[in-house]
Order: C-alpha cells, then structure tokens, then sequence
C-alpha cells in the first residue's frame, strides 16, 4: 500500500510540472525510488517468513506423538508379500524408488534446514536415520554374527524405552534374538511375550488322561528295561489303583529326591509323576522326541507347567523333558512357536537355584550363537549361566556321592538361622550351593558344572527295580555326558564327595584307554575328594544287619572293604595319578553320621579316605557336612579355592 501511494505521488508531480526538469534530478529520483522499493521488498519479505513460520509453528500437529499411538495399536511383524507379480512389477519397483528418493530428500533437508517434520520421519522411516529399536533390529538380522550379538547385547542393556518399544522387538524379533535376549542377565522381561493360548482338552478328557495318549503314542520298541517298567506302570494302572497298591509309600522326585510324600492324598498326581518320569527317559531317544513334538508334546507339558506351579517335582521333570529335545537343533523352531523360551527366560531369574540352573539348561541347548557344547540330562552349567563377556580359561567339575544331588549336596552347612533365612534366599547369609555364589565370585574366569545321577542305599528304594548300575556302568555314562559338554577342552579340576569320588578315578581311567577321551586326562590339573572311600566304607559293613537296608542297593555292595572292584580300582588309579603327577587333595570326616534316627555310623573312617598321594585333612564334621562349609571364610572352603587357584594358576594367568 505505501509503495503504490508513492509511486502515484511521483508520477502526477512528473506529470505537472511546468518546466522540464533537468536531466540530473529526474535519474536522482529513479534511483530514490528504486532504493527505497528494494529495501520494502526485502523487509517485507522478512516480515511475511517470520509471520509464516510462526503461525506455522504455532498450528502444527506433532505428529510424531500420533505415531507412537499408532505404534502402541499395531503389531510389527516383517511380511513378505505372496504374490511375485507385485515384487517384481514395473510400477512396484518404480514406486519403491519415488519413495526412496523422497526419504532422501526429506531427509537431507530436515538436517539442512532443522525442518520440524524431522522428528517424525526420524522415528517411523526404516532407513539410516529411523529409531533406535528399528536399527537394533535390524542389526540383529544382519549376515554378521558380531554384528547380531552386539545389536543383542544392546537390546539387553537398554532400560528407558517405553512399554510399547519392548513389545515391538518383543514382535518383530527373531528366534536367535529372542533366545540371545532370555540369555542375557539384564534382559527386561517385557522383551517376551505370553505364550500362544493352550489348545483345548478334548470333551470328556483331562490332563492326566492326554499325558497317558502321549506316553502311549511313542514307541514302545527297543527301550531298556527302566523305561519298559516306568512307560508299562503309567499305562496299565490308573490313579486310584496305584494310590491303593503302592499305600502311599512311593513317590517319585526325580533325580537325587527322597521319597517322602504320599500319593493317597493326591490320586491324579500318581500317574503324571510316572508318566513324566517314563516321558523323561523317553526324551532321550531323539527319534522319540520327535513323536512329542508331533503329538502335541510341548502344548500339553506347559499345561501341567502352570497347573503345577506349586510342586517343583512336576516342574523340574518337565523342564528336564524340554531340555532333551532342545538337543535336537530341527525343533528348535517348534519350541521357540510354542513360547517356551518366554517361560524359560522367567525362570532364569528365579532365586530357586533348581529352577534357574534347569532353564539355564534348556535356553543354552537352545543357544546355538554362543554355545558350542550340548548339556544332556543330569549336566547343570552353575556359572555362568547367562552369556558374558568373560573368557571362560578351566572348567570345575562337582560330582556328588551315594543319595546327593546336583544342587543340594553343595549348599552351606546348615544351622537353626540359616534355616529360617533360607526362604529369604538371602545369599549373603546364607547359600544353598556355595560353588554358584562363592566360588563364581572368587573365581569368574571359572565354568562351573554340577553333575546329579540316581543312586539308592536300598534295592527296596530303587527308583526302577530293574536298574542295576555300577560304578562302571555310571562312569562311562558320566563320561561321555561330559565330554558332550565340551569337559576336557579346558583345563579341568574334578570335586568330588563320597561315591563321587570313585567315580572320578574310574572316569579318568576310562578316559585314558581312549584316544578320543585324551584331552580330558592332558587337561586334568588337579582333584579334591571330600571323604571318598578308597578302600571301602564302613556302610557296606552295617547293611547286612540293618533293616532299613535290607537288600542293599549294588552301589552299597561296591563300597565294601572286601570288594575286588574296589580294590583293583584304587591299586590302577594310584599308579596312574603318581604316573600323570596330578595334584590331589584329601578331606576326611572325624564325627558319625546319624542314619534315621537310630544310627550312628562314621562312614568313612580316616585309613579309607587317605589315597595314598597328596594332603590329607581331618575336619570334625560328619560325612554329609564334609563338603559344607559353615561360612565362606571357613577353612574347607578358604582351602578349596586356595587348591584351585595353585592348580589353575597358569591358566588362569595366561
């Protein structure tokens, strides 16, 4: 408006002039005009951007809220669509590349210019410069092995996302990532989703009833004779025959577990004990596996998994099923679809050192990434137990003896306070296995694994009547279990208590008449035993006259002074250990040991436990207190580490 009034005042003055003005003063007034339009042009111009940005500014939506709602409602999942022509059509491909150059140029200018809509083009496009959660996912896909444990080891160390960016790599991610995130200490369990629904029971059938079709959907040829007597039991009796028959006297715990509770009071659990426990064996076999799978195996064991939260018994066996067919590589898919992996990452985080160290089981069989080793039925990595950046230089082995068990045999001398402190789980105070809490700490360069085998006092409570297994039998099983777990690539310090102890000797000699088993004697660098009876027990001598066992079980029988077997055993292994130069140490009980309640038996007396090289050590405590030390600056353990780290000093340094 000002320009148009004044250039209308210049032209009419022009206009009416009487005389002609002089050349100089009319080009005076052309350029005054020309300065002061080009300086309103500017100014306006100025003036009109600034009022555009603001009110720009001030009507915009942030849209990149509207797009976190849209993230919280949809499920990501990467799709590939079924029709070629689509993929591979000219105005596909031509539409692909108009969106990749607008990106591009979206892009470029919202780091030119700081465009506002750069926000939200940041965080929804799946290019280079999209969201954290959409480039870890992608890195997590990547050909690059490094590169997909990097983008996991990120994932599990990222703890301010929002609910819904968890749930996006929770649904987008795959079976790798996933099973690398359950294996991760610092995982958020929100990367896991629920388990898919659980199909229906058939009309008129219950959980009982399906676990006896599965049992009988499996093979029943060229089994041994525990699995023949274990699968023939389940199927042929029902629970309230079986409640009445076995009057409550029997219950089966699985590995290392006594038999205390009755079945009366509970009929339906009888047979699924006995069924998992044929199932369980069965699991062995991989062919049997297999048939589970088919026949719906996983769905209906995560049933019984949450109808037994409550009973560890049912849980443990269950878990130990899983863990077997998690050997098999081709079902790891069925696994990972049946949403296994989400309840597994759940239990690692238990404080339950059972439940955790099972699930640790599974979820590295599973693990194929980082873990090279398979970890059969009775084999428990103690630490560590989630992936870690810790070069692992020597492995310790713990071998429990006569009625022990993986975890139970190690955990801390019991006391009255400890007692009420252990529902606390209180690891401070109080540990219920001192090689995962202590020796991990004290050593974490370490792996640290844990065998459990079935063993019994009395034939009278045998897990299966048919089962007789000496110490030979159990050593080459042993043996061979271990060495699937990589035992004997590293350096190797073998722990053992009781009958544990005789199993190690027979190990290594077996070990030594085997090329294929040489490793394992070359890396052995030293052995404790903790109250081993190398030339007998005084147990063997009391059965005879004691009812409790009546009818003593063949490991009982071996463990007698005048036994061959044992004698030739420890005449060979001594030989072999001064040939080899191992270093030994020796601990003995001084105090008896109360067998029932009537019993008093020091069961291993301090001529037996003394091999005949290396230190030998008297503690006044019992046999079951042997290998339980009171506190961790107790001497039994403080000289336990002192031992493994002088016999793994090189290693450990190098």
């Amino acid at each position: 408006m000002s320009l148009a009034a004044y250039c209308v005042i210049c032209c009419r003055r022009i206009g009416t002039s009487t005389s002609p003005p002089k050349s100089g003063t009319h080009w005076r007034e052309i350029r005054n005009i020309i300065k002061f339009t080009g300086s309103l042009i500017l100014g306006g111009s100025l003036f009109l951007t600034y009022e555009v940005l603001a009110l720009k500014k001030a009507v915009t939506l942030d849209t990149q809220v509207v797009e976190r709602e849209k993230m919280k409602s949809y499920i990501y999942v990467h799709t590939v669509s079924l029709d070629k022509g689509e993929n591979h059509g000219i105005a596909w491909q031509a539409r692909k590349e108009l969106h990749k150059a607008v990106r591009k140029v979206l892009a470029t200018s919202a780091k030119i210019l700081r465009n506002p809509f750069a926000d939200p083009f940041s965080t929804v496009d799946i290019e280079d410069h999209e969201c954290a959660v959409w480039l870890l996912l992608r890195k997590s896909k990547s050909d690059d092995k490094t590169t997909r444990l990097e983008a996991v080891r990120e994932m599990s160390e990222t703890h301010h996302w929002h609910d819904y960016q968890y749930r996006i790599i929770a649904q987008a991610c795959d079976p790798k990532t996933l099973i690398g995130l359950a294996r991760s200490e610092e995982s958020d369990l929100r990367f896991f989703l629920l388990p898919p629904p659980l199909p229906s029971l058939k009309e008129d059938s219950s959980t009982e009833e399906e676990l006896r079709q599965l049992l009988a959907s499996l093979p029943q040829t060229e089994l041994d004779e525990c699995i023949q007597y274990f699968t023939s039991l389940a199927l042929s009796e029902s629970s309230q025959s079986l409640a009445a028959q076995k009057g409550g006297l029997w219950c089966f715990g699985g590995n290392g577990l006594p038999y205390a509770e009755s079945f009366g009071e509970v009929p339906s659990a009888t047979v699924e004990m006995f069924c998992l426990e044929a199932i369980v064996k069965h699991s062995e076999i991989s062919t049997h596996c297999d048939k589970i799978e088919a026949n719906g195996g996983l769905q209906l064991l995560q049933r019984l998994y949450r109808l037994h939260k409550d009973c560890p018994k049912v849980q443990r066996n269950i878990m130990r099923v899983i863990g077997n067919m998690a050997l098999n590589e081709h079902l790891h898919s069925s696994i990972v679809r049946s949403g296994w992996v989400s309840i597994m990452a759940e239990a690692m985080k238990s404080p339950h050192i059972m439940e955790s160290s099972h699930a640790a089981r599974i979820l590295a069989n599973l693990d194929r990434e980082t873990v090279q080793e398979k970890y059969q039925d009775g084999v428990y990595v103690l630490h560590p137990q989630y992936r870690t950046s810790q070069p692992i230089k020597a492995d310790v082995l713990f071998i429990h003896g006569l009625m022990g068990a993986a975890f139970k045999t190690w955990r801390q001398q019991d006391s009255e306070q400890a007692v009420i402190e252990k529902p606390m789980e209180d690891e401070d105070r109080y540990t219920t296995c001192w090689p995962k809490t202590w020796l991990a700490k004290d050593c974490p360069a370490l792996r640290i694994i844990s065998v459990e085998y079935d063993t019994s006092l009395s034939d009278w409570r045998a897990r299966c009547p048919m089962e007789r297994k000496s110490i030979a039998f159990r050593s080459n099983e042993l043996l061979r279990k271990l060495r699937a777990a990589g035992v004997g690539d590293r350096p190797v310090v073998w722990i053992s208590h009781s009958m544990g102890g005789l199993l190690v000797k027979k190990m290594l000699l077996e070990a030594s008449m085997k090329p294929e088993m040489s490793t394992v004697i070359n890396n052995t660098r030293g052995i404790i035993f903790y109250s081993v009876p190398h030339h007998g027990s005084r147990l063997a001598e009391y059965s005879v006259n004691i009812r409790y066992l009546l009818f003593p079980s063949l490991e009982v029988k071996e463990l007698s002074k005048d036994s061959p077997a044992l004698k030739t055993l420890q005449d060979d292994f001594l030989e072999f250990a001064k040939d080899k130069n191992f270093q030994v140490l020796n601990f003995v009980e001084t105090l008896p040991t109360y067998i029932g309640s009537m019993i008093k038996l020091h069961v291993v007396p301090v001529e037996s436990a003394d091999l005949g090289i290396g230190d030998l050590i008297p503690v006044d405590v019992n046999h079951l207190n042997i290998c339980k030390p009171k506190k961790k600056d107790a001497f039994l353990y403080q000289r336990t580490l002192q031992f493994i780290r002088e016999a793994l000093a090189k290693d450990l340094e190098n």
